[in-house]
């Protein structure tokens, strides 16, 4: 059923891309703008000219041909391609007074802060070709009480395309992609101190072919926070993340959350290699008073090491650094259901599953682990589970019991001890 949901949604969005943006009508040069890319010179306006050029007739590329370009803060419009080429890089100005203050999201809720080195709002068919690089600056990342600026982040926009290039950053999220449909990111390099690509409250994308490494989320999936990311209700949906190397630092490889109140669905993660993380390869982290439903989340074929593998936080995840307008009483309470791996193989991994901060009041329904084999050094824990499915789990080097469950429903539990 999953796969019935996911792939035809990617296929419409790749097929609206093709249509609207592979064949374009114009090409230009950002150096026939004025752009001198020596590295000193600020060539921001010579980019913005070409850029505009480009929407204003209809649509086509803007080049960067080999060369070191320092540009502020730069606005993309309708079918319009950046195409960078080898031996091109693109950096941000040290100046925050060269990134806008405008209303962005941050942490899963709307607020003033600084625009991305590259932003685009409200554009169809755009998006960044490789095989350049696009360096953030770190003096940047932080705006003296507001936001800074990623280097990334495109807003509510339509068919969006990056492919093929490199992205370095540190002290802010790389990318974020924000109110999105349509979107294929393939075959990008990440390096970054914070994390690496966060996906907001969009649908239909596909993360392919990208090598990742970070200090923080290697990948986030979000949906807004409390009441205001429930109100507005815009959940993430239909992602699939496929052929991707990641590595995570403080948190995860993938983070699902902790900005869930919109929703998360129809996650598929495959044939990838988790390196390392600071925590988990896959941590499921939200809390009370969040609300947000997060269901359909499947696993297969992976590759995990150094570092927990499923973490499942349902009550107590997440920032506290901010305030946060609750939802009250049981609508509080976040839904999480359908949760499926398979095929997983472990080496030197710290804990198979930590799924027990999961309030009573609302158990995960449907957790099923199949087909897991390696080492790790802990076993599986589980709290308020109905209808879990263990079967095929073959890991050695534990410590403890390989299985410790309370109030857990389901089949694959027999011998469990009670979890202490």
């Amino acid at each position: 059923m999953l796969r019935r949901v996911i792939f035809p949604a990617l296929i419409v969005s790749i097929g609206l891309f093709v249509a609207g943006a592979a064949k374009p009508k114009s090409s230009f040069d950002v150096r026939d703008f004025g752009a001198a890319g020596n590295g000193t010179e600020k060539d921001t306006s010579a980019f913005q000219k070409a850029l505009d050029a480009c929407a204003v007739s209809g649509g086509g590329e803007v080049v960067v041909p080999a060369g070191k370009y320092l540009i502020g803060s730069i606005q993309m419009g309708n079918r319009t391609i950046l195409r960078l080429e080898k031996n091109s890089i693109l950096t941000g100005s040290p100046d925050l007074a060269d990134y806008p203050i405008m209303d962005i999201r941050w942490e899963g809720r709307w607020q003033q802060g600084h625009r991305a080195l590259i932003y685009a709002g409200n554009v169809d068919h755009t998006g960044i070709i490789g095989p350049g690089r696009i360096e953030g600056n770190r003096a940047v990342a932080f705006g003296k009480g507001l936001r800074g600026a990623p280097v990334l982040e495109p807003i509510s926009c339509n068919d969006l395309r990056w492919e093929d290039f490199s992205v370095t950053h540190d002290g802010t999220w790389a990318t974020h992609p924000t109110y999105c449909a349509n979107v294929v990111i393939r075959n990008l390099h990440i390096r970054n101190t914070r994390d690496g690509i966060d996906v907001d409250s969009c649908k239909n994308v596909r993360i392919e072919g990208c090598d990742i490494d970070t200090g923080d989320d290697a990948i986030s999936l979000k949906s807004g926070r409390g009441m205001n990311g429930a109100r507005i209700g815009i959940p993430t949906e239909n992602v699939l993340i496929t052929r991707c190397v990641l590595g995570g630092g403080w948190f995860a490889c993938i983070g699902i959350g902790s900005e869930t109140s919109g929703g998360i669905r129809n996650v598929r993660i495959e044939k990838t290699r988790f390196t390392h993380s600071g925590t988990q390869a896959i941590y499921i982290k939200t809390r009370t008073g969040r609300a947000g439903v997060i269901e359909n989340i499947t696993g297969e074929d992976l590759d995990v090491a150094n570092g927990g593998f499923l973490k499942i936080n349902a009550t107590s995840g997440g920032n506290q650094s901010t305030p946060d307008d609750t939802v009250e009483g049981d609508l509080g309470y976040p839904i999480i259901r359908s949760i499926r791996f398979s095929n997983v193989r472990l080496k030197d991994v710290t804990t198979l599953v930590d799924a027990i901060k999961i309030a009573p009041e609302k158990p995960i329904c449907g957790l099923t682990l199949t087909d897991i084999t390696g080492t790790c050094k802990k076993g599986i824990i589980l709290s308020n589970i109905r209808d879990a499915v263990l079967r095929g789990i073959r890991v050695t080097g534990f410590s403890g019991p390989l299985l410790a469950i309370e109030n857990t429903t389901g089949s694959g539990i027999r011998g469990a001890v009670p979890l202490k």
